[in-house]
């Protein structure tokens, strides 16, 4: 079974930044698709950003222009830079790796974000 684990969040106030990681357990994977979703309260989940095999990316508009999604295949990891950070983005932020064959992918536990004053 192949583990997925995200880190990097943490607390900060309006206007800073932070750095996701989502490492899978096996090697290879996160050549997949990736996407980064996140769950606000009250709020459904909702997609933040998405890297396709190619490298190609693709932000939602929450994301566009303050977040990077980018992967590390040497490391095995998908990050989501996290730029200009507002109270809105506080959520926990999961990934998500789509690959053939496996429905559904396979799902991180989240990290929590939180940006207040």
């Amino acid at each position: 079974q192949v583990q997925v684990a995200e880190s990097g969040g943490g607390s900060v106030q309006p206007g800073g930044s932070l750095t996701l990681s989502c490492t899978a357990s096996e090697s290879g994977f996160v050549n997949h698709v990736v996407h980064w979703y996140r769950d606000a309260p009250g709020k459904r989940r909702e997609v933040v950003a998405v890297i396709f095999s190619d490298d190609s990316v693709h932000y939602e508009d929450l994301a566009e222009g303050r977040f990077t999604i980018s992967r590390d295949k040497a490391k095995n990891t998908v990050y989501l830079r996290m730029n200009a950070l507002k109270p809105e983005d506080t959520a926990v932020y999961v990934c998500n790796i789509d690959i053939p064959g496996f429905e559904g992918g396979f799902w991180g536990q989240g990290t929590q974000v939180t940006v207040s004053l």
